[in-house]
């Protein structure tokens, strides 16, 4: 006997499967505050959500009330109830109560397709009890809320509740909570073509006993039983779809862990304002046949995803709306610069003063050019940066070094640069790479967050500074001391965001400094070869916007730039975020130190001097190279050597020098540049001593030029040109040693050379002379 009772107790003990219920469910995405943001239909075509430990006490209350009154009282079945049941059957010579508490109701339900006979209504009694052993009565509430029938392919309060009411449970009406309460019972009541009567009257009977228990008011009684009830299903929401898509494969079908309910940093409210943004400027870009938009807000600190925009939703089947454009690998434009610029200044390269090349330039066939086409000679690098300009950027990525600008990218966190530094090349800086809308405006919050926390943590930098962005709730990191040097530091990286926030802002926002309650925004757009990519990334010390707008197949359309297509999205999506102050300068990693005004570099003792506070890093900044000493006679109209006049009658004076191709472009746009006085005639210096008399602009060094047929036939002339330090110089041209003639003032020839490689020479009245081979290719 003790031993059938042992066997007995340890069959009774393992009787219940370890898991209640094993069914599939959705894949749901919840906001920061539990709102329903979207859902993926289970595996077996149910909308089904996970399981959920929080029961509304409304609920309780009905469902208690309806289905089982002495719950709260029996161990799994109640004997009472029983007895009813069998009366009634026996009243009405057929089944019509099972007398099933909500304990085996459970258990029914978790046992599908099993036949309601008595043997089945035994084993019932038995799990029932076996279940009231394992789990609290709360927690057998949750499991049957979960996983009842409310009608259709509905499984589940909450699910009902989106599906029927679209709103969580916790916002239902008592009427609402009634109708629902009443459905598992009988669960085909929920049709919109039939059984409206017969579903009001079980819901108003169940409302009438909760008035008589005192659980609501006559008052609440008379209004919610007149309450319609629910029509057909309605879909559920679908604030972010590409998130859910993006959170379905990352937590569910790759993962061994799985996850089927995932609480997001996403803020619903803001999510929803910036869907209907999105929307508006959709509707202005189509036009254009620009089919494509993403956008994306981080919080700076903690790196929460608040906002996630993939694509514009409800565009047509062909147009790409499918594609998540947040993650794919686009081609970055000038979105970068902001990066190289950082590094620059915390080498002490640069200071944003420092004069920086801005010409035409030729590099082993690779011939950059500014976006209008238009060239400064020289540009200080701030404004460079501002007006976003490709050859100082160009200029300063060799001076920087590829590589070593490569291996920056990667540190911030740009996943997409799977070829070597090499294989990009110069072109890098202007969009020779991809990057994703996710790891570029990540690079920037971790910019930010490196310069909040500087001051915030007394010089220290934190390993988490520079971290992936997150979305979902429970992969937040916590703060981890650095002990090595930064990635970028406070200096660079507040210099840069000084110089962003001055770049002029699209349309009636261009004035925004002359509104006090305007905020401060450090931004970039980029736009890429053909017209294919627009971008435009924004931050302040609290929040970040990325913004991408093009074709998510590649398509490039005219006017597809940066700053006409994502620009002004970026400033609506700001004006709903929080403002915020700016960025506090980090001084304990500034020095004042004397720069030269003109060049913007370390000043010499001739140049005209100032005192800056400027990085650190910048005592290692060059001497200023622009700045000569020139030997004038007394008219300080003509330069001299001792050769020819008496030193002692010398005026010496401090000249701003720059190279003559760069003199060339900079006359242009500064007219108060002085040009250096030419020699006096009987003091010209020796023959080639003067180097840098002359500077070819077109065409450079080992040049295949290809001319163009016009319309008669006839091969185009190629117009060439050369810039001399002495503008009003005489320059005498030779074409493979034939004379062509002489050039003053205005230093260009139209040309027409045969097919083949030549030798143009120029030579100047002071014996100065320059050459250049070029090819004309038929």
């Amino acid at each position: 006997m003790l031993l059938t009772l042992s066997v007995l107790l340890i069959l009774y003990i393992f009787c219940l499967p370890a898991q209640v219920f094993k069914d599939p469910t959705c894949m749901v995405l919840n906001d920061q505050s539990g709102n329903l943001l979207g859902a993926r239909i289970a595996a077996d075509g149910q909308w089904r959500f996970p399981y959920q430990a929080e029961v509304p006490d409304k609920f309780i209350q009905a469902i208690t009330t309806f289905e089982d009154r002495r719950f709260y009282y029996h161990p799994g079945i109640d004997p009472v109830g029983i007895g009813r049941a069998i009366l009634q059957n026996i009243r009405q010579q057929k089944i019509v109560s099972g007398g099933s508490t909500l304990t085996m109701q459970v258990i029914r339900l978790s046992r599908k397709g099993k036949p309601r006979t008595l043997y089945q209504k035994i084993i019932e009694f038995i799990l029932a009890t076996r279940l009231e052993l394992r789990y609290s009565k709360t927690e057998i509430l949750a499991l049957y809320a979960s996983n009842a029938p409310f009608g259709g392919n509905v499984v589940g309060l909450e699910t009902a509740s989106w599906r029927y009411y679209g709103k969580k449970p916790a916002l239902l009406t008592w009427s609402e909570i009634a109708t629902l309460a009443v459905l598992p019972n009988s669960p085909a009541l929920i049709h919109p073509g039939r059984n409206r009567k017969a579903l009001v009257e079980k819901r108003n009977r169940l409302l009438k006993k909760l008035q008589e228990k005192g659980v609501i008011t006559s008052m609440t009684w008379e209004l919610a039983k007149e309450e319609g009830i629910p029509d057909k299903p309605l879909p559920l929401p679908r604030l972010t779809p590409h998130l859910l898509d993006r959170a379905y494969q990352e937590y569910f079908a790759t993962s061994k862990n799985k996850r089927t309910r995932i609480k997001t940093t996403i803020d619903i409210n803001l999510q929803s304002q910036v869907n209907r943004l999105v929307s508006k400027r959709h509707d202005v870009l189509a036009g254009n046949d620009i089919h494509n938009l993403a956008a994306l807000v981080l919080e700076v600190e903690t790196g929460k995803v608040l906002a996630y925009v993939g694509n514009v939703t409800g565009t047509g089947p062909t147009d790409g709306g499918q594609v998540d454009v947040i993650k794919a690998p686009r081609s970055t434009g000038s979105i970068l610069k902001p990066f190289l610029y950082a590094g620059l200044l915390q080498e002490g390269q640069i200071i944003p003063s420092s004069l920086i090349s801005d010409v035409p330039t030729q590099m082993n066939g690779y011939q950059p050019k500014n976006f209008y086409e238009s060239y400064d000679g020289v540009v200080t690098a701030k404004s460079a940066l501002i007006r976003s300009l490709n050859l100082p950027f160009i200029q300063m990525l060799q001076d920087f070094g590829l590589e070593k600008f490569h291996f920056l990218l990667k540190k911030l966190g740009l996943t997409t640069l799977h070829q070597p530094a090499k294989y990009y090349g110069l072109p890098l800086i202007l969009g020779g790479a991809e990057g994703s809308l996710w790891d570029i405006t990540n690079a920037y919050v971790g910019m930010a967050r490196t310069l909040n926390h500087f001051n915030q943590y007394d010089g220290q930098y934190l390993a988490t500074d520079f971290r992936p962005p997150t979305y979902n709730d429970a992969d937040l990191p916590k703060p981890v001391y650095l002990n090595q040097a930064p990635i970028l530091n406070a200096a660079s990286i507040y210099y840069t965001f000084e110089a962003m926030q001055k770049v002029e802002r699209p349309n009636a926002a261009g004035n925004w400094e002359q509104f006090k309650s305007s905020q401060k925004i450090a931004w970039k757009t980029g736009t890429s070869i053909g017209f294919r990519d627009g971008w435009a990334i924004g931050l302040t010390p609290k929040y970040a916007v990325g913004i991408w707008a093009g074709n998510a197949d590649g398509e490039g359309r005219p006017g597809l730039v940066g700053i006409h297509t994502a620009a002004p999205l970026l400033f609506d999506v700001f004006d709903h975020l929080p403002a915020s102050d700016w960025f506090s300068p980090p001084h304990d990693e500034l020095e004042r130190i004397s720069i030269c005004k003109n060049s913007g570099y370390r000043a010499l003792e001739i140049c005209n001097a100032e005192n800056r506070s400027v990085p650190a890093t910048a005592k290692q900044l060059a001497a200023c190279p622009f700045h000569q000493l020139l030997h004038l006679d007394k008219t300080a109209h003509w330069q001299v050597t001792s050769d020819c006049y008496a030193p002692k009658d010398m005026l010496h004076s401090s000249w701003f020098v720059l190279p003559p191709k760069a003199a060339y472009y900079y006359r242009f746009r500064n007219p108060t540049y002085q040009v250096v006085p030419p020699f006096r005639e009987d003091c010209a210096p020796v023959f080639g001593k003067n180097k840098q008399a002359m500077e070819m602009i077109y065409p450079k060094e080992n040049t295949k030029i290809r001319v163009p047929i016009d319309l008669d036939g006839q091969a185009s002339r190629t117009v060439f040109k050369v810039a001399h330090r002495n503008q009003a110089a005489t320059i005498y041209w030779h074409l493979d040693n034939t004379y062509l003639g002489n050039t003053t003032t205005f230093h260009q020839k139209a040309l027409h050379p045969s097919a083949g490689p030549h030798i143009l020479t120029l030579v100047d009245e002071q014996g100065n002379r320059l050459e250049q081979t070029f090819e004309i290719v038929n």
